[in-house]
């Protein structure tokens, strides 16, 4: 929890400097697993990719030429990814093959009550 706080407030003082206007390009790497509330572009290393929502990447701007582009793993919000076309200027991949991670977030709410009731019966 304290390492998602660190990690957020790092991003928010960079996103008010006169360099995040200019265009630069930030990239928190989180070891673990992918932190609800905390989205952005998934940095996975030489681990085997994330799990992901669709099978197939998603582009919504298509490149002039047939460019080989390497797909990018993001974790967004479940909004986000259902409508990619309206949201995907936000993460500047708009061009890009995009593969969305899966977190809890895109798990039924009852689906969730059920893993946090499981967890507390494992806890006691």
């Amino acid at each position: 929890m304290r390492k998602s706080f660190l990690a957020m407030s790092a991003l928010l003082l960079v996103q008010f400097t006169p360099a995040a206007q200019a265009g630069t390009d930030l990239r928190v790497i989180i070891s673990g697993e992918v932190a609800p509330g905390v989205y952005g572009r998934v940095e996975y290393g030489n681990d085997r990719p994330p799990p992901v929502l669709y099978a197939t990447p998603t582009v919504i701007v298509r490149q002039p030429k047939p460019v080989q582009v390497q797909p990018i793993y993001l974790h967004v919000p479940p909004g986000h990814a259902k409508d990619w076309r309206k949201h995907c200027s936000k993460y500047n991949a708009c061009g890009t093959p995009v593969y969305f991670v899966k977190s809890a977030e895109y798990e039924p709410k009852k689906a969730q009550k059920e893993k946090k009731e499981k967890k507390q019966k494992k806890d006691d």
